[in-house]
């Protein structure tokens, strides 16, 4: 009889067939014994070339990889949805396919919880790498993704026990990106018991190349916002966002005004309006500026993206406030 693993390590992936091969060779060079652990990779993109290269390395693995695909659904909450109802283990330790885990990983966060048996769960340190030149700023995309290093949970890197996990039903399913999933689980496993810090069970999450305009593409991430707000609206404010974005309704408002104010003879009016959104695009592109590179192609983007924002952020808040049903600014 085959004992169980200690611990199920859930990786989804979607369409990122050199991303996962990295994450799985540095699992598979874990120095927690062989037998203690499994990895379950859950293919989101249900795609063939994913499963045969999967199959490929669990071949000659000492280690145990199971290849699933959600029955229904997709998106990175169904699938991590699949894959810790699938697990053996105790402990479901939760990472992405474009992570790279440091060696002791799993070792450090089996450590860590061991010391403390009332925690329903852990958060693992992520690392995001510089390129080896201090003096240069980030960009607006690199130092998003810097963020991990201070996030207060994420999936990338994340210990849960299993039957917490059955208790609160896993992830919502209706979070349907990259985005707030984790915040979500977070919120309601701090409703079931204490969530500790394991900083020495360390993942790396290089950054990923990103092509122009990534951030006007996040803004959909928003929408889910809505969500997040709807079940959790005082976490919401208190751990995520405090206030609304008032700069951007505000560049909208007066955007709007522009055209009407002209047609109802207000010229005066019309131009100082359009002067005020204006002055308020230039606060956005600073603000995102301030701290980040100042490459001049860097610094267009910066710019152009800083006008299209705040509309593309209103639209998919108030679209997202309409589909949930909810009082969300």
């Amino acid at each position: 009889m085959t004992t169980a693993p200690r611990i199920s390590v859930v990786l989804p992936t979607f369409h990122r067939p050199d991303l996962l091969a990295r994450c799985l060779h540095a699992l598979l060079a874990q120095t927690l014994p062989a037998g203690r652990f499994e990895i379950i990779v859950v293919d989101d993109g249900h795609d063939d070339a994913t499963r045969e290269q999967v199959h490929g390395m669990a071949a000659t693995a000492a280690v145990s990889i199971r290849y699933l695909r959600p029955p229904t659904g997709r998106g990175p909450a169904v699938a991590r949805n699949a894959g810790w109802r699938a697990a053996r283990g105790d402990w479901v330790a939760f990472t992405d396919d474009d992570t790279r885990p440091d060696a002791d990983w799993l070792k450090e966060g089996l450590a860590t919880l061991a010391l403390h048996p009332d925690w329903v769960a852990a958060a693992g340190q992520v690392r995001v790498p510089r390129d080896g030149d201090d003096s240069r700023r980030p960009t607006d995309h690199e130092l998003m993704t810097r963020g991990l290093e201070t996030a207060e949970f994420v999936t990338a890197n994340a210990f849960v026990r299993r039957d917490v996990l059955d208790r609160i039903g896993g992830f919502d399913e209706r979070f349907l990106r990259a985005w707030r999933e984790d915040s979500d689980l977070h919120f309601r496993l701090l409703q079931a018991g204490p969530i500790g810090r394991a900083p020495r069970a360390v993942v790396t999450h290089p950054v990923r190349p990103e092509r122009w305009g990534v951030s006007l593409r996040q803004q959909r991430n928003v929408f889910f916002d809505a969500l997040l707000y709807r079940k959790h609206p005082r976490p919401y404010r208190s751990r995520v966002r405090p206030v609304p974005p008032w700069d951007y309704y505000a560049i909208v408002a007066l955007t709007l005004a522009v055209p009407l104010l002209a047609l109802a003879g207000q010229t005066r009016a019309s131009a100082l309006a359009l002067a005020a959104a204006l002055l308020l695009i230039l606060a956005v592109a600073w603000r995102r500026l301030r701290p980040t590179s100042r490459a001049p192609g860097h610094v267009l983007e910066m710019l152009a993206t800083s006008a299209a924002i705040p509309f593309l952020s209103v639209y998919w808040r108030l679209r997202g406030a309409w589909h949930f049903r909810t009082p969300f600014l």
